[in-house]
């Protein structure tokens, strides 16, 4: 991944989901604890705010739209790979002044780095699948 605000933005989000699935810290613990790291500082913290808050809101919904287009049931789906498919439907839903190809894009790059193996194909399917629905189909088609 590049070096760009909104793409260290992405990656902390990762982390940041990860632990809110597997511990189930609140959105104010989480941005306590990741606000004190040196490395958010370097990011669009707005932006890892701005979906945070999305992404914890709209979970269910979220949730609902990955289960109808993933090949497997949503609870064979790793926590990581969850995290980065909440993320970019996320922004696919509610971060219109991304283009689609981008949001895709970055989430199979987390997918490579952060992923299990070949998850990134997964993530790529699910969220191709996913545009023509948040998007309008203009945007989804040129992205």
């Amino acid at each position: 991944m590049g070096g760009g605000a909104r793409e260290r933005a992405r990656g902390l989000l990762i982390k940041a989901l990860y632990q809110w699935q597997l511990a189930g810290h609140t959105r104010d613990e989480l941005l306590a604890q990741f606000s004190e790291l040196a490395e958010f500082g370097r990011v669009d913290q707005d932006y890892f705010r701005d979906l945070l808050d999305h992404v914890l809101a709209e979970s269910g919904s979220l949730d609902e739209i990955i289960a109808e287009f993933a090949a497997k049931g949503l609870d064979q789906v790793d926590a990581v790979g969850h995290g980065i498919l909440l993320l970019a439907l996320a922004e696919l839903k509610c971060r219109k002044d991304v283009p689609v190809k981008v949001v895709i894009n970055e989430a199979v790059e987390l997918a490579k780095l952060y992923g299990a193996a070949d998850s990134y194909k997964f993530v790529n399917a699910v969220c191709d699948k996913a545009a023509k629905r948040l998007r309008e189909p203009s945007e989804a088609a040129a992205g």
